[in-house]
């Protein structure tokens, strides 16, 4: 079975609207996690658009399973990362205008810093992912920085439309993860994916994890936060 880490920054990103204390992330990853996710994901953005320092730091304290932090390559916010010690840091790209992120670490032009702060993070213990497109070039340079994972980029993916399109766009994923492999990594995949398109992430060899956000925290507006995890767990089995 796939396993499901749950992004709950959208909970967030509703508190956020309003500036007040509802509904709460923390509470929202406890839901999560009795509904049989396998991971928490957070984002935690440099202009903390969403998820708060607060937030990061209860988490840590809450959290049964695993903690993924993602986080952009940037001093203070590594600084944090090694503070709080996360499970896992997924390394993503970050820009102040973008609305969520919008493509995969160029690791290939970033080695030294992306490497650098992987040393860093490593030495307190935490696993650490590149958040990388699937694209050979990105893989092979993400497998010399002693990342242990990336997680593939699956946006084009989930915005392919299209048979061809689609069954392209799985085709580079699936090359992407028997790369990666072969390099010592391990696989995970996120961005986009919702339940009709996450069905085609069995065919992605070696993927043990997919982190989904938007979809499920959409999916329990209408039905509940509990049936909408169990729900993508149904289709990762």
């Amino acid at each position: 079975m796939i396993k499901l880490g749950v992004n709950i920054d959208h909970v967030a990103t509703v508190r956020q609207a309003r500036r007040t204390t509802e509904p709460d992330p923390v509470a929202g990853a406890a839901i999560a996690e009795l509904a049989g996710a396998h991971s928490i994901t957070v984002h935690l953005r440099e202009d903390r658009r969403h998820i708060q320092d607060r937030d990061v730091r209860l988490l840590r304290e809450t959290v049964q399973t695993k903690l993924n932090l993602e986080m952009a390559v940037a001093e203070e916010i590594v600084r944090i990362a090694c503070e709080i010690r996360p499970d896992q840091a997924t390394l993503v790209p970050e820009r102040r205008q973008e609305v969520t992120t919008e493509g995969g670490l160029d690791v290939a032009a970033n080695a030294k810093p992306i490497t650098e702060a992987i040393e860093r993070l490593s030495d307190v213990g935490i696993v650490v992912s590149l958040f990388v497109d699937p694209n050979e070039k990105q893989v092979a340079a993400a497998a010399h920085t002693g990342a242990q994972f990336i997680e593939l980029h699956t946006g084009a993916y989930a915005n392919a439309r299209g048979d061809a399109a689609v069954a392209d766009e799985l085709a580079k994923l699936i090359r992407a993860a028997e790369h990666g492999s072969t390099a010592g990594l391990r696989i995970n995949a996120g961005h986009g994916l919702n339940y009709t398109n996450v069905r085609a992430m069995h065919d992605v060899p070696r993927l043990e994890e997919v982190n989904i956000g938007h979809s499920i925290i959409s999916r329990a507006v209408f039905v509940g936060l509990e049936r909408a995890v169990k729900e993508m767990l149904a289709l990762l089995e």
